[in-house]
Order: C-alpha cells, then structure tokens, then sequence
C-alpha cells in the first residue's frame, strides 16, 4: 500500500467528504448496540453524499457486521490497517451479540502482513511477558489448544478458529497481526517496551486497554485512511477520524478533522483537532451533527468552538498530555 499520509496535519476544510470511524469506544459502547442517533446521524451523512468507512483493529467481517447494519457501501478497514476490503454487494443483518460475530465482505483491497519469524518472536515475547497471544489472519483466528481467554475475547473477533497444540510452530506464513490479551494496564505498560523489541520487524499498539498488537511495520489505521482518501480524490483536510485508543492515533493526527474520544489516552487526546463526549453520550454522534449535518455556517462556527474547547482542555492538563 502506497503511503499518502501528509508530512503533517492539514488545516480542516469543508465540506467534510470522508468520515472514518473507529467501532469499539467510538461507533459502539459496552453494550456493542448502534444507538438510534447515531445510526441516523450517519445515515444523514450518507444521504448528504458524504462517504463513511469503518477503521477497526478487528478482522474485517466482525467489523462488517456493523458496516452492513449502517448501511455503508464503501470499503471496510481491518487489523489496523493492515487489510482493506470492499463491502459485499449484498446487504445482510447480523445481531452484533450473537453467533457468528461476522459478515460478508467483499473483495481484497490490501492486505500487509506480518512476517511470520516476527509473528512467532510477538508470541513469545508476549507469553514470557504474561500475556495470552492468538493470531488473526485475513478472516481467521488461530488459537493455542490451552488457551482460556479465547471466549473472553471472541466477542470481538469471532468464534470460529483454527486451534493448535503449539502456536509459534503453527505460524509458517504471515499473517495480519499478533494480538495479546491482559488486564489492564498491563498492555499499555508494556507497548514502549515491545515497540524498542521489534523496532524495524513490527509496528506495536494498543487497541482496546486489553489488546496488546503487533503489526507489519508501517501498517497504521492512519495509513489505509490516507490511502482511501487518496483513490476517492479527497484531500485529508475533509476527512474526519474518530477513535478512542492508541490504534486511533495516526488516523486522528492526520485528518484535517481528527477527532480523539473523552476516552482516549492523553496522548491520543492531544493528537486530536477536536475532543468528542464519551461514548455513552453518542459523541461521535455529536461530531456528525455539528461538523458535517449543520449549516455552512453553523459547521464553521462548531468547528472553531469545538477546537477552542480541545485546545482549552488540553492548557489545562500540560502534564498528562506530555506524559510529564
């Protein structure tokens, strides 16, 4: 995938004509339900022509399942970025809660895999540093047989996997991406660490204060975003990125509309032009309305207002955004 992230952010500019959204903590909360304002706050921005992509550290066709429930019609991003792929052709209603946690997706886009030798060095590195690891590739999971956080986190992923009795000697080939269950906040104590590890043989984020993830070098959210944009003829100064994790951070620092949820870790909240309410707020919901359904002039006034309040927020926490 051609990188087409900008050297730096670009000042924002209207008509916001890409929206692209972050699902866990941003689309969706605790409870994994699309709430009525915000299905109809992006059902208006379709309407208003604006396309609307989802982002997701998920494989692709467990994020589909909101894709089709929304309605959406422009490619889906997965594993950070690491795969892109068109929606299917034909819509299909999936409960979010129940079996089997996927639907269809359509053609392959992009797919930048994670060396295998890295892969197995993630997974070691992970089991010697308390950490569950499994591996996701393209639209499958594969698990060890002993592994008893597979249910916990199969919610997310999906059930279906391929099990094996000794996970390094089962990864051959590359694969999506290295992800690596603990409680918190043991994953985010440990991503400086596994960053300075891998340094040049994967890329290492947080996606969920759990989720522990390694990646192909260069593969970011913020990098398959730049791309869409560019093959849909948009300047990154339209594009607007919400999200709420470490994951989140490229895609939010190189919008023109990046946008971090109340959530965030202060880093990412620093990243962001604007700071959305939480989730249970329907604050992305919120951004929608202000930014991208209200009047030319009323979205240039929210603009300005919503930047000053972010920029207010964060003169007032010069430490915790530092990390000082």
């Amino acid at each position: 995938m051609r990188d087409h992230r900008p050297a730096s952010r670009p000042a924002p500019a209207f008509p916001v004509r890409l929206i692209a959204l972050d699902i866990d903590g941003t689309l969706v909360g605790n409870d994994f339900r699309i709430s009525d304002r915000m299905q109809a706050a992006i059902s208006a921005a379709i309407d208003a022509g604006t396309h609307v992509s989802l982002a997701s550290g998920r494989m692709a066709s467990s994020g589909a399942v909101y894709a089709h429930l929304l309605g959406l019609s422009d490619p889906i991003i997965g594993h950070q970025g690491a795969v892109v792929r068109m929606m299917a052709a034909r819509r299909v209603r999936v409960d979010p809660l129940a079996p089997p946690f996927r639907a269809p997706v359509g053609q392959l886009l992009h797919h930048v895999p994670l060396a295998a030798a890295a892969a197995r060095e993630a997974i070691t590195w992970c089991l010697e540093h308390g950490l569950d690891p499994h591996v996701n590739t393209l639209e499958r999971i594969v698990v060890w047989r002993d592994d008893a956080r597979f249910e916990d986190y199969s919610g997310y992923l999906g059930p279906a996997a391929r099990v094996v009795p000794d996970l390094v000697r089962a990864i051959r080939r590359p694969v999506s991406k290295v992800i690596a269950v603990g409680e918190p906040p043991r994953p985010m104590e440990l991503v400086a660490a596994a960053r300075r590890a891998f340094a040049g043989r994967a890329d290492v984020t947080v996606s969920h204060p759990r989720f522990l993830e390694f990646i192909a070098p260069g593969v970011s959210k913020g990098r398959a975003v730049a791309w869409l944009a560019h093959h849909a003829g948009i300047p990154m100064g339209q594009v607007m990125t919400i999200g709420d994790a470490l994951n989140d951070l490229e895609m939010i620092a190189d919008a023109g509309h990046g946008a971090a949820m109340a959530s965030a870790p202060a880093v990412v909240r620093a990243a962001g032009r604007y700071v959305a309410p939480p989730v249970e707020d329907d604050g992305a919901a919120a951004l929608i309305e202000a930014l991208v359904l209200a009047s030319p002039a009323d979205v240039a006034r929210n603009a300005q207002w919503l930047a000053a309040q972010a920029d207010a927020a964060r003169a007032s926490a010069p430490s915790e955004a530092t990390g000082r």
